[in-house]
């Protein structure tokens, strides 16, 4: 069975079948770096690595488009995943053609020089309101970092790379020229127009010269209207072709962050344009091409370049992801910009849209600050089916670490037995649960189908895991790798004679997809006073609170025992006394 994905483009379930099955080219719009990004924008982000981990499997079996009858996958995928940084252009009202309301970035500016007066960023962070740019880089670095933390491999990726290799989370600002050289071709061919009053003119992709346009959303011309905004002026919108006609660029000398503009055609030098700031929409156009097509946006025009997927939240379908489609298609000559489409729905957070004034709009830093362990976040945001909306709840939550330490503690015993005890077996459904994920997955990645075989295969027939004294002693002394074997390590593994190796080779295969067994463990801290438990950093004034409770408690002065409880409860802490007069400290969930 060939590994099948629905297409937002033709609206239908349909083989996956790339241009080479052995290397294959996948961009996913990324997010945009004026903010921590959320749990919402990371389930999208999420949806789309376990796609690229299913595609890098051995169990995908994927369709060869140069010899459909063979049913065979390559023997090695590379998947080249490609996600952008916007960090100039994203204006707040992203739904408007002429993208209205303040660039992200402004917005950014004014959030950074509050939470400097309040306190909430140290003001030896060296970030000024003022410097856009050193904003971009801030959010950008904790995006990256809260990415590694939840195992995208694209972020891995990036990390990762030589130095003589291209990045794989390019920046929009870095990506200008490139820009710029896509916006002069498009006037060149007469895809696109100049319009508009000197100083504010502005640059139009014009939507009658696609007649491709909607097709990916459904959205006819004649319905589309344009739409006010502040960002260009009425002349320039009066002198559009048609009203859904989108910006390419806008000349805007005040702009925070400003370029040379494009080259006009039919200018003499003196009479070319101010500087500006380019489109939300060319940005992904420009840095797909440029970084995915073989020899770059020239290669890309030679070779009526199209990438094999391409990846975004709902929301990105109209107007971002139509846009793409139509000033790529007519920059590069081809019929399609990407061959597959792919959209994962909303996320909604206890039954309700995510809300800032509700407070629950979460990060990953609020979530790993109340002691969560971030592959139990992972696996809360793609445990649900990417086409269905996903409800997150602090229940799931709970549900899903519980899951993961039952995974792990047979990964434990398993591994117990490979280095110690290889006549210990258990956990024959392992092996035979392969086959079962294979089918599951290669049908729209049916992760809930997947995940219901493993919990199956590791809760039936533990074997010779039943001694409690044992399995004890493996909780404790058993130290899990802090990330799966490569396909290479688990292949030699599979082969060995022994049952607990092939078995726990197993649970590495299934993990290279799931990416939330074998990981950095948050652990406990401990001290003379308190075990610490993850999400709490030790500190001088929380000791010394733990001493004086400890005190008061001696002296049976229980009012200010409490007192300090309730001082400690106060900034956001729950203790637990334990044996040996020690306390366990946890974050007040």
């Amino acid at each position: 069975m060939y590994f099948k994905l629905y297409n937002t483009l033709t609206k239908q379930l349909e083989a996956f079948v790339p241009t080479n099955p052995e290397e294959i080219t996948f961009y996913s719009c990324g997010p945009t770096v004026y903010d921590d990004a959320h749990i919402g924008n990371f389930r999208s982000f999420l949806a789309a690595d376990l796609l690229r981990r299913w595609i890098e499997s051995p169990l995908c079996v994927i369709k060869n488009s140069a010899n459909p009858a063979d049913p065979s996958r390559a023997t090695r995928t590379t998947v080249t995943q490609v996600m952008n940084i916007t960090d100039v252009g994203h204006m707040t009202d992203d739904e408007n053609a002429d993208g209205a309301g303040q660039d992200k970035m402004e917005v950014a500016a004014k959030r950074i020089e509050q939470a400097k007066k309040q306190g909430v960023i140290p003001p030896d962070q060296g970030i000024s309101p003022n410097d856009p740019f050193a904003i971009a880089r801030y959010y950008e670095q904790r995006f990256k970092e809260d990415a590694i933390e939840l195992g995208l491999k694209v972020a891995i990726d990036d990390r990762d790379r030589d130095e003589n290799t291209p990045t794989y989370m390019p920046r929009a600002t870095d990506n200008i020229e490139n820009m710029k050289t896509v916006i002069e071709q498009l006037l060149a061919d007469g895809y696109a127009y100049p319009a508009g009053e000197l100083g504010a003119r502005a640059i139009y992709f014009d939507v009658q010269r696609f007649k491709s346009y909607g097709q990916l959303s459904g959205n006819a011309l004649d319905q589309l209207k344009g739409g006010a905004g502040g960002r260009t002026s009425d002349t320039n919108t009066q002198q559009k072709h048609h009203p859904a006609d989108f910006l390419l660029w806008k000349e805007d000398a005040t702009h925070t962050m400003k370029w040379p503009s494009p080259i006009i055609p039919n200018l003499a030098a003196d009479e070319q344009w101010g500087e500006g700031y380019p489109g939300w929409h060319i940005e992904c156009t420009a840095m797909a091409l440029a970084r995915l097509a073989k020899d770059g946006l020239e290669g890309a025009r030679k070779s009526h370049a199209q990438i094999d997927l391409h990846s975004g939240g709902e929301d990105n379908i109209f107007p971002h992801h139509e846009c793409e489609i139509a000033q790529s298609c007519c920059f590069t000559g081809s019929d399609s910009f990407a061959k597959h489409w792919f959209h994962p729905r909303f996320l909604k957070v206890e039954g309700q849209k995510m809300s800032k004034s509700k407070g629950t709009m979460y990060t990953l830093r609020d979530l790993t600050a109340k002691g969560i362990d971030p592959a139990a976040i992972r696996l809360e945001l793609i445990k649900t089916h990417y086409r269905a909306n996903a409800d997150f709840s602090m229940q799931g939550l709970k549900d899903s670490a519980r899951r993961i330490v039952n995974w792990r503690s047979a990964a434990k015993s398993l591994q117990y037995a490979s280095e110690n005890d290889k006549r210990l077996i258990g956990y024959k459904q392992l092996r035979p649960a392969l086959t079962g994920v294979q089918i599951a997955m290669n049908d729209d990645l049916n992760i809930a189908r997947f995940l219901g075989i493993l919990d199956k295969s590791v809760n039936d027939n533990r074997g010779s895991y039943s001694d409690l004294k044992l399995l004890e002693h493996i909780e404790k002394g058993v130290v899990l790798p802090s990330s799966p074997l490569n396909e290479d390590q688990v292949e030699k593994l599979l082969n060995s004679p022994h049952l607990c190796d092939q078995r726990l080779a197993v649970l590495h295969r299934l993990d290279n997809i799931l990416g939330v067994i074998f990981r950095p463990i948050p652990k406990t801290q401990e001290t003379s006073i308190a075990l610490y438990q993850p999400g709490v950093t030790p500190s001088p004034e929380i000791e010394a609170l733990l001493i004086a409770r400890r005190d008061a408690k001696k002296a049976k002065d229980f009012a200010k025992a409490d007192a300090i409880r309730d001082q400690l409860q106060s900034m956001g802490l729950t203790i637990m006394d334990k044996p040996k007069g020690q306390v366990e400290v946890a974050p007040l969930n």
